[in-house]
Protein backbone atom coordinates (compact mmCIF):
# COMPACT_ATOMS: atom_id res chain seq x y z
CA UNK A 1 0.00 0.00 0.00
CA UNK A 2 2.85 2.39 0.84
CA UNK A 3 3.89 2.39 -2.81
CA UNK A 4 0.43 2.75 -4.36
CA UNK A 5 -0.97 5.90 -5.94
CA UNK A 6 -4.66 6.45 -6.62
CA UNK A 7 -4.92 8.35 -9.91
CA UNK A 8 -8.19 10.06 -10.87
CA UNK A 9 -8.76 11.72 -14.25
CA UNK A 10 -11.81 14.00 -14.13
CA UNK A 11 -13.44 14.77 -17.47
CA UNK A 12 -16.57 16.57 -18.53
CA UNK A 13 -18.40 13.29 -19.22
CA UNK A 14 -16.52 10.62 -17.27
CA UNK A 15 -14.24 10.25 -14.25
CA UNK A 16 -11.59 7.55 -14.75
CA UNK A 17 -9.40 6.09 -12.06
CA UNK A 18 -6.93 3.36 -11.19
CA UNK A 19 -4.35 2.39 -8.57
CA UNK A 20 -0.71 2.26 -9.65
CA UNK A 21 2.54 1.14 -8.09
CA UNK A 22 5.80 3.11 -8.31
CA UNK A 23 6.55 1.74 -11.78
CA UNK A 24 3.14 2.81 -13.10
CA UNK A 25 1.72 -0.72 -13.21
CA UNK A 26 -2.00 -0.93 -12.52
CA UNK A 27 -3.03 -3.01 -9.50
CA UNK A 28 -6.73 -3.17 -10.26
CA UNK A 29 -8.93 -2.89 -13.31
CA UNK A 30 -9.36 0.82 -14.16
CA UNK A 31 -12.79 2.23 -13.38
CA UNK A 32 -14.93 4.75 -15.22
CA UNK A 33 -18.04 6.44 -13.89
CA UNK A 34 -20.22 9.11 -15.44
CA UNK A 35 -19.51 12.58 -14.15
CA UNK A 36 -22.51 13.36 -11.93
CA UNK A 37 -24.38 16.62 -12.45
CA UNK A 38 -25.05 19.06 -11.00
CA UNK A 39 -21.58 18.71 -9.51
CA UNK A 40 -20.85 20.82 -6.46
CA UNK A 41 -17.43 20.55 -4.77
CA UNK A 42 -19.05 18.51 -1.99
CA UNK A 43 -20.57 16.06 -4.48
CA UNK A 44 -17.20 15.89 -6.21
CA UNK A 45 -15.55 14.93 -2.92
CA UNK A 46 -18.23 12.30 -2.29
CA UNK A 47 -17.56 10.84 -5.75
CA UNK A 48 -13.80 10.77 -5.18
CA UNK A 49 -14.32 9.09 -1.80
CA UNK A 50 -16.60 6.47 -3.36
CA UNK A 51 -14.01 5.76 -6.07
CA UNK A 52 -11.25 5.40 -3.48
CA UNK A 53 -13.30 2.89 -1.47
CA UNK A 54 -13.92 0.78 -4.58
CA UNK A 55 -10.20 0.35 -5.37
CA UNK A 56 -7.20 -1.10 -3.49
CA UNK A 57 -5.99 1.14 -0.66
CA UNK A 58 -3.38 3.68 -1.70
CA UNK A 59 -0.93 5.92 0.14
CA UNK A 60 -1.49 9.06 -1.94
CA UNK A 61 -3.81 10.43 -4.61
CA UNK A 62 -3.36 12.40 -7.82
CA UNK A 63 -6.36 14.20 -9.33
CA UNK A 64 -6.49 15.81 -12.76
CA UNK A 65 -9.18 18.50 -13.09
CA UNK A 66 -10.15 20.52 -16.16
CA UNK A 67 -9.42 24.23 -16.10
CA UNK A 68 -6.92 26.51 -14.41
CA UNK A 69 -5.55 24.79 -11.31
CA UNK A 70 -2.89 26.73 -9.40
CA UNK A 71 -1.17 25.21 -6.35
CA UNK A 72 -4.07 22.78 -6.03
CA UNK A 73 -6.65 25.58 -6.02
CA UNK A 74 -9.32 25.84 -8.73
CA UNK A 75 -8.84 29.30 -10.23
CA UNK A 76 -11.43 28.53 -12.92
CA UNK A 77 -13.02 25.38 -14.32
CA UNK A 78 -15.51 24.64 -17.11
CA UNK A 79 -18.26 21.98 -17.16
CA UNK A 80 -18.60 21.57 -13.39
CA UNK A 81 -20.09 25.05 -13.05
CA UNK A 82 -22.92 24.08 -15.42
CA UNK A 83 -26.27 22.60 -14.40
CA UNK A 84 -25.91 19.44 -16.48
CA UNK A 85 -22.35 19.42 -17.76
CA UNK A 86 -20.74 20.62 -20.99
CA UNK A 87 -22.73 23.05 -23.15
CA UNK A 88 -25.53 23.50 -20.61
CA UNK A 89 -26.56 26.54 -18.56
CA UNK A 90 -23.90 27.98 -16.29
CA UNK A 91 -25.03 28.00 -12.66
CA UNK A 92 -23.75 31.12 -10.81
CA UNK A 93 -23.92 29.33 -7.44
CA UNK A 94 -21.78 26.44 -8.69
CA UNK A 95 -19.30 28.89 -10.23
CA UNK A 96 -18.95 30.65 -6.89
CA UNK A 97 -18.41 27.34 -5.11
CA UNK A 98 -15.82 26.00 -7.56
CA UNK A 99 -13.75 29.08 -8.37
CA UNK A 100 -11.31 29.47 -5.49
CA UNK A 101 -11.99 25.96 -4.14
CA UNK A 102 -8.84 24.45 -2.58
CA UNK A 103 -9.34 21.05 -4.15
CA UNK A 104 -5.97 19.68 -3.08
CA UNK A 105 -6.51 20.39 0.61
CA UNK A 106 -10.12 19.15 0.47
CA UNK A 107 -9.24 15.87 -1.26
CA UNK A 108 -6.37 15.24 1.17
CA UNK A 109 -8.65 15.83 4.16
CA UNK A 110 -11.50 13.71 2.77
CA UNK A 111 -9.31 10.72 1.88
CA UNK A 112 -6.83 11.09 4.72
CA UNK A 113 -3.77 10.90 2.48
CA UNK A 114 -1.37 13.27 0.66
CA UNK A 115 -2.99 14.69 -2.47
CA UNK A 116 -1.81 16.42 -5.62
CA UNK A 117 -4.38 18.21 -7.79
CA UNK A 118 -3.28 19.45 -11.21
CA UNK A 119 -4.85 20.34 -14.53
CA UNK A 120 -5.90 17.12 -16.27
CA UNK A 121 -3.66 17.76 -19.30
CA UNK A 122 -0.71 18.21 -16.94
CA UNK A 123 -1.30 14.79 -15.38
CA UNK A 124 -1.74 13.37 -18.88
CA UNK A 125 1.57 14.88 -19.93
CA UNK A 126 3.34 13.50 -16.87
CA UNK A 127 2.59 10.05 -18.19
CA UNK A 128 4.22 10.57 -21.61
CA UNK A 129 7.00 13.19 -21.57
CA UNK A 130 10.59 11.98 -21.92
CA UNK A 131 12.19 14.84 -19.98
CA UNK A 132 14.21 16.09 -22.95
CA UNK A 133 13.73 19.57 -24.41
CA UNK A 134 10.46 21.45 -24.79
CA UNK A 135 7.52 19.07 -24.84
CA UNK A 136 3.94 20.21 -25.47
CA UNK A 137 0.86 18.14 -24.65
CA UNK A 138 -2.55 18.68 -26.26
CA UNK A 139 -5.57 16.65 -25.17
CA UNK A 140 -8.62 16.41 -27.39
CA UNK A 141 -11.85 15.63 -25.55
CA UNK A 142 -14.88 17.72 -24.69
CA UNK A 143 -12.61 20.68 -25.39
CA UNK A 144 -8.87 21.27 -25.67
CA UNK A 145 -6.38 20.57 -22.88
CA UNK A 146 -2.86 21.96 -22.85
CA UNK A 147 0.36 21.63 -20.85
CA UNK A 148 4.04 22.48 -21.27
CA UNK A 149 7.12 20.64 -19.97
CA UNK A 150 10.73 21.78 -20.25
CA UNK A 151 13.51 19.41 -19.33
CA UNK A 152 10.95 17.15 -17.71
CA UNK A 153 9.69 19.91 -15.41
CA UNK A 154 6.13 21.22 -15.50
CA UNK A 155 5.89 24.83 -16.68
CA UNK A 156 3.27 27.28 -15.35
CA UNK A 157 -0.15 26.48 -16.75
CA UNK A 158 -2.11 28.69 -19.07
CA UNK A 159 -5.38 28.02 -20.84
CA UNK A 160 -4.64 27.86 -24.55
CA UNK A 161 -8.21 26.60 -24.96
CA UNK A 162 -9.52 30.09 -24.15
CA UNK A 163 -7.45 31.80 -26.85
CA UNK A 164 -9.48 33.12 -29.77
CA UNK A 165 -8.69 31.48 -33.08
CA UNK A 166 -11.39 32.49 -35.61
CA UNK A 167 -14.45 34.75 -35.63
CA UNK A 168 -14.45 35.15 -31.85
CA UNK A 169 -14.31 31.35 -31.49
CA UNK A 170 -11.96 29.84 -28.91
CA UNK A 171 -9.82 26.78 -29.52
CA UNK A 172 -11.95 24.98 -26.95
CA UNK A 173 -14.99 25.35 -29.20
CA UNK A 174 -13.22 25.23 -32.57
CA UNK A 175 -11.54 21.89 -31.88
CA UNK A 176 -13.98 20.47 -29.31
CA UNK A 177 -16.11 17.35 -29.46
CA UNK A 178 -19.25 19.16 -30.55
CA UNK A 179 -17.48 20.39 -33.69
CA UNK A 180 -16.12 16.92 -34.38
CA UNK A 181 -19.63 15.52 -34.37
CA UNK A 182 -20.90 18.36 -36.57
CA UNK A 183 -18.10 18.13 -39.15
CA UNK A 184 -17.30 14.43 -39.12
CA UNK A 185 -13.87 12.97 -38.37
CA UNK A 186 -12.34 13.63 -41.80
CA UNK A 187 -12.86 17.40 -41.81
CA UNK A 188 -12.29 17.71 -38.06
CA UNK A 189 -8.96 15.88 -38.43
CA UNK A 190 -7.87 18.45 -41.03
CA UNK A 191 -8.75 21.16 -38.54
CA UNK A 192 -6.49 19.54 -35.94
CA UNK A 193 -3.67 19.46 -38.51
CA UNK A 194 -4.24 23.14 -39.25
CA UNK A 195 -4.14 23.98 -35.55
CA UNK A 196 -0.84 22.13 -35.16
CA UNK A 197 0.69 23.98 -38.11
CA UNK A 198 -0.41 27.33 -36.63
CA UNK A 199 0.92 26.55 -33.14
CA UNK A 200 4.28 25.21 -34.33
CA UNK A 201 5.95 28.64 -34.88
CA UNK A 202 4.55 29.81 -31.53
CA UNK A 203 6.25 27.09 -29.48
CA UNK A 204 8.90 25.49 -31.72
CA UNK A 205 8.59 22.37 -29.62
CA UNK A 206 10.97 19.44 -29.62
CA UNK A 207 8.01 17.08 -29.35
CA UNK A 208 4.24 17.50 -29.45
CA UNK A 209 2.06 14.82 -27.88
CA UNK A 210 -1.63 14.60 -28.73
CA UNK A 211 -3.84 12.57 -26.42
CA UNK A 212 -7.35 12.52 -25.06
CA UNK A 213 -10.36 10.49 -26.10
CA UNK A 214 -10.68 12.10 -29.54
CA UNK A 215 -7.04 11.72 -30.57
CA UNK A 216 -7.91 8.37 -32.18
CA UNK A 217 -10.16 10.27 -34.61
CA UNK A 218 -7.18 11.97 -36.27
CA UNK A 219 -6.75 10.50 -39.74
CA UNK A 220 -3.45 8.83 -40.60
CA UNK A 221 -2.91 11.11 -43.60
CA UNK A 222 -3.15 14.19 -41.42
CA UNK A 223 -0.86 12.68 -38.80
CA UNK A 224 1.75 11.98 -41.49
CA UNK A 225 1.55 15.57 -42.69
CA UNK A 226 2.03 16.95 -39.17
CA UNK A 227 5.60 15.66 -39.04
CA UNK A 228 7.72 13.20 -37.09
CA UNK A 229 7.80 15.46 -34.03
CA UNK A 230 4.06 14.90 -33.43
CA UNK A 231 3.05 11.75 -31.55
CA UNK A 232 -0.38 10.34 -30.71
CA UNK A 233 -0.39 8.96 -27.15
CA UNK A 234 -2.94 6.66 -25.47
CA UNK A 235 -5.77 8.17 -23.46
CA UNK A 236 -4.73 5.95 -20.55
CA UNK A 237 -1.89 8.41 -19.92
CA UNK A 238 -4.48 10.55 -18.14
CA UNK A 239 -4.36 8.16 -15.21
CA UNK A 240 -0.94 6.61 -15.79
CA UNK A 241 0.63 10.03 -15.19
CA UNK A 242 -0.62 9.97 -11.61
CA UNK A 243 2.65 8.50 -10.33
CA UNK A 244 5.11 10.64 -12.29
CA UNK A 245 3.17 13.78 -11.43
CA UNK A 246 4.75 13.60 -7.96
CA UNK A 247 8.22 13.90 -9.49
CA UNK A 248 7.55 17.07 -11.49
Amino acid sequence: MSQFTLSIDCGGLFIKSCVLDESGTMHAAPTRVQTPYPLSPERFLETVESIAKSLPKAARVTVGLPGMIRNGVVVATPHYINDAGPHTRMNPELKEQWWGFDAEAAVAERLGMPAKVLNDAEVHGAGVVTGSGLEIVLTLGTGLGFSVFHGGKLSPHFELSHATTRRNTTYDTWIGDRERHRMGNTFWSRRVRLMVSELRPVFLWDRLYIGGGNSHSIQQRDLNLMGDDVVIVPNSAGVAGGVRAWQL
